[in-house]
């Protein structure tokens, strides 16, 4: 019953029940990626060309789509990695999940909510007031 609730009033898990219906009516199986995430394609958008969509293994993240097919989601590419020898280049990092919002997010030198101790203030910053 949880999921069947889940499934019909998130978006953000999964699918929703309208985009299962379209997916079983004009969806064609793609392909699936290292981190489950199954791609689709079929009918048209808007500008004429093939709808191409995701259907996320889990919380839908759109950082967790690989440089490979974020190239064919976003039609850079015609050809879907799974029908091409897709390497990556060895400049591109393997994928880290968008950790903003949680702990584990980037906390730059010096902001409030970094573990080490703030600098010691040195005395060469005068702050601004109003009406001086």
């Amino acid at each position: 019953m949880m999921k069947f609730l889940t499934r019909f009033f998130t978006w953000w898990n999964g699918q929703t029940f309208n985009t299962q219906f379209y997916t079983w009516r004009k969806g064609e199986r793609v392909g699936e990626d290292e981190f489950g995430n199954v791609y689709y394609q079929g009918g048209k958008d808007a500008e004429g060309r093939t709808r191409r969509w995701v259907i996320y293994n889990g919380y839908s993240e759109a950082s967790s789509i690989p440089p490979g097919w974020h190239g064919w989601m976003h039609h850079r590419v015609d050809t879907p990695p799974t029908k091409e020898d897709y390497k990556p280049r060895e400049w591109q990092k393997p994928h880290k999940p968008n950790l903003t919002g949680s702990v584990g997010a980037y906390r730059p030198h010096g902001s409030m909510y970094t573990p080490e101790n703030r600098p010691v203030v040195t005395g060469d910053y005068d702050a601004w007031t109003p009406g001086e």
